[in-house]
């Protein structure tokens, strides 16, 4: 690979680990802040399982562990496929949702792209 395409592919790579490293950190720290407002946004079957305010938090902690594998760039191309199947898991479980979840289908394949540029 030519020097300048090696360049262009870190800084691509770059660009795409910061977007979805920002994304995840705004919605954990946002979840934290006000969890009644992220709370419509877990399937009511999960809430039997795992008391809803526990479910929001292990999931953001889990938002946050993908976003600092991101941003420390290293197990790159796992953690793209991990944020591909979570945001494809919110899609699904929002699908009546879709006038707000649709952002999350660009999220998706920012993260398959991410995950492309690694392989």
């Amino acid at each position: 690979m030519l020097t300048g395409d090696l360049s262009r592919q870190r800084l691509v790579s770059f660009f795409l680990r910061i977007g979805l490293a920002v994304v995840f950190i705004y919605a954990a720290i946002a979840s934290f802040m006000d969890p009644d407002t992220w709370a419509s946004f877990i399937p009511s079957f999960m809430d039997r399982m795992i008391p809803l305010k526990a479910l929001l938090m292990i999931f953001s902690v889990y938002e946050l562990v993908l976003a600092a594998l991101l941003l420390w760039d290293r197990y790159v191309f796992t953690t793209a496929i991990l944020s591909a199947l979570t945001m494809l898991g919110i899609v699904i479980m929002n699908a009546p949702g879709m006038d707000v979840v649709f952002r999350d289908v660009a999220i998706m394949f920012m993260a398959l792209a991410l995950a492309a540029l690694k392989k």
